[in-house]
C-alpha cells in the first residue's frame, strides 16, 4: 500500500483492498466503499465487476472509457458504472477517489 496522504489517518487505517491497485476498504450493508490512489501512469484493462459502481475523484483526473467513448473526470466529477458494464480507466497524474461497489 502506497503512503498516500490525500486520505485522513482513520480512512488510513482501514484494511487494505486486496486488488490490483492501493486501496482502503471499508464494508458496508450490500456496499463495499473504497477510498483509491494511483500513480501517474497507471492503467487499467477492459474489464466487468457484477457490482454497480459510482465514484468520485478527490484528486488528480481519471481517464474512463466507456462503450469506447472515454471521458475525463477531475476533482469533484462523479462517474457511475452500471453491472458487467465493460470499462477500462486509466490516469496521467496521481489520483486518489472514494469508489462504492453496490451489490446487485
Amino acid at each position: 500500500m502506497s503512503d498516500n496522504k490525500k486520505f485522513p489517518g482513520l480512512i488510513r487505517n482501514l484494511p487494505a483492498f486486496a486488488g490490483p491497485f492501493d486501496a482502503y476498504r471499508l464494508d458496508a450493508d450490500k456496499c463495499k466503499v473504497l477510498f483509491a490512489s494511483y500513480p501517474a501512469g497507471t492503467t487499467i484493462d477492459a474489464h466487468t465487476h457484477p457490482t454497480e459502481n459510482c465514484g468520485v475523484i478527490t484528486h488528480g483526473e481519471l481517464l474512463l472509457t466507456v462503450d469506447g467513448q472515454e471521458t475525463r473526470y477531475g476533482p469533484g466529477d462523479w462517474y457511475h458504472l452500471h453491472p458487467e458494464q465493460l470499462h477500462a480507466a486509466r490516469f496521467e497524474l496521481p489520483t486518489s477517489e472514494i469508489e462504492f461497489w453496490f451489490d446487485t
